[in-house]
């Protein structure tokens, strides 16, 4: 599986901002009520980050002690917790962005809203971006060290090609 791509994470962020803001203008203009983020989403963004990072450090454990008492990587734990890594950090990138969108309509309109408004959506980015710091850094650790053993992959290929 390949490492999460600056590119896609920077996509998501603008597909979720254009979206939120689209959503926002589109609300404001059937004269519904806008989007506000709830207090506890930040709080619960951010835990899940931290978790993340916290089920990763086994694996990081595992792979770097070069001595006999670490025992074998649990391949199944190991691809779950990469998936859920990679999957932390591409819905870290799209909940900021949106919340980015958000912010973002909240400051052009001509009305300026309430500080509980501004508060609660930068809270949401802060944590967004704790989720998606959270994810990068346990698929991090959980990558394979290079090995000792690259001479012999080399000759392996070697007598392959011939």
């Amino acid at each position: 599986m390949k490492r999460t791509s600056a590119t896609s994470l920077i996509l998501l962020a603008l597909l979720g901002g254009v979206g939120a803001g689209f959503a926002q203008v589109g609300l404001a203009a059937a004269g519904q009520a806008i989007i506000t983020t709830p207090l506890t989403l930040p709080l619960a963004l951010a835990v899940i980050g931290i978790l993340v990072v916290l089920l990763a450090r086994p694996i990081r454990r595992m792979t770097r002690q070069r001595t006999t008492t670490a025992g074998p990587v649990d391949p199944f734990y190991a691809t779950r917790i990469v998936m859920l890594a990679k999957a932390s950090a591409l819905s870290g990138a799209l909940i900021t962005g949106a919340g980015a969108g958000l912010l973002i309509y909240l400051l052009t309109r001509s009305v300026t809203p309430g500080v509980g408004s501004f508060a609660s959506t930068i809270a949401a980015i802060a944590g967004a971006a704790v989720l998606l710091a959270g994810g990068l850094v346990a698929e991090y650790m959980c990558r394979i060290p290079p090995g000792d053993d690259s001479d012999d992959d080399e000759e392996k290929r070697m007598r392959v090609r011939s």
